[in-house]
């Protein structure tokens, strides 16, 4: 486990250190070093600041999912998910390592395997939900890379629209896990019978639950309208650092054109091509800032807004990982 982790670190922060040197090399370097050294350190400690905002509000809604699902967790130990599952994240295409992480941790506090299915899935459907409106207002408020912009929500929304409808036949009729359980068991037992044996009824019984929590979930316009209030205020945040970074350079922080950048990266990261979208995510901020933002900022804005967003979500959740597993395997 331990060398595989670092192995896909060590990967992620490669081509993210290659595509950082490369945009240096492509801006006016010797602007960029007199602007550093005439940053304004109040602005920078707020983009900071705005990152643990981020992970505070995420951890609020792991915690307020789960507390409506009858179960109890600290938002202490809720923080911790956020940032255990924030360095999976980090180190796997899609960003897909955060959600298994989340399930098991939320499992660990003792959420029911189907619950805590449930609430990791609620939770990305409620960032879908956000993107597919968020993104093509911004678009057309701003006329920003209209033409991308308006394909990638398009495509995003058609995606989201598709895995709804999914999820819902999936569910709409009980019978129908029960099929999709017994079809697992069976191609489980072609590799091993042992590990196969009762395994369709415990899965029946976890999709039961997982079918349960997600209704109880749905059911609730409460709960529904409060999370997605909590979704903004986690994304909100996070898309104010590279203002907060301009603000520190002396530069206009250009808010609308910055949101509406960040949520089409946040889409186009989510491509499955490298460990945490790394080098996507470096090219994709300084093709889209350059054309707003001096070119002479580009560099130093795309490297401290990937040290925030990136290589602090490795540095804390790190601390995570091996306090709560790696240590205990020792």
């Amino acid at each position: 486990m331990k060398d595989n982790l670092k192995r896909k670190t060590l990967l992620g922060i490669l081509i993210s250190v290659v595509a950082l040197i490369l945009i240096f090399h492509f801006t006016e370097t010797k602007v960029t070093w007199r602007a550093i050294f005439r940053a304004k350190i109040p602005f920078l400690l707020l983009a900071f600041s705005l990152q643990f905002i981020f992970w505070l509000f995420w951890a609020v809604r792991i915690q307020y999912l789960t507390k409506y699902l009858g179960k109890t967790i600290s938002l202490s130990y809720a923080f911790e998910i956020t940032l255990a599952s924030g360095f999976l994240a980090a180190i796997t295409p899609s960003s897909a390592g955060g959600e298994p992480l989340r399930v098991k941790m939320l499992y660990d506090a003792g959420v029911g395997a189907g619950e805590s299915t449930a609430i990791v899935l609620v939770e990305r459907i409620l960032d879908a939900i956000f993107f597919s409106i968020a993104l093509p207002v911004f678009v057309i408020f701003t006329g920003f890379s209209m033409k991308l912009g308006m394909e990638v929500s398009t495509l995003f929304a058609f995606s989201l629209i598709a895995f709804l409808v999914f999820l819902w036949l999936l569910l709409k009729r009980p019978e129908r896990l029960k099929s999709l359980s017994n079809s697992i068991e069976k191609f489980v037992a072609k590799f091993s019978k042992k590990r196969a044996e009762g395994l369709s009824e415990k899965l029946r019984e976890e999709m039961l639950a997982f079918r349960e929590a997600l209704l109880m979930l749905a059911k609730k316009p409460r709960c529904a309208i409060l999370s997605l209030l909590i979704t903004v205020f986690i994304w909100i945040p996070e898309f104010l650092i590279p203002s907060a970074i301009l603000e520190a350079f002396g530069c206009k922080p250009y808010f609308l054109y910055s949101i509406t950048a960040q949520l089409l990266l946040v889409v186009i990261s989510l491509l499955p091509l490298t460990p945490g979208a790394s080098g996507i995510a470096e090219f994709g901020m300084s093709y889209l800032y350059s054309n707003f933002v001096p070119n002479h900022i580009i560099g130093v804005l795309t490297a401290l807004w990937r040290f925030i967003t990136y290589y602090l979500n490795l540095i804390a959740g790190f601390f995570v990982i091996k306090r709560r597993y790696i240590d205990l395997e020792r």
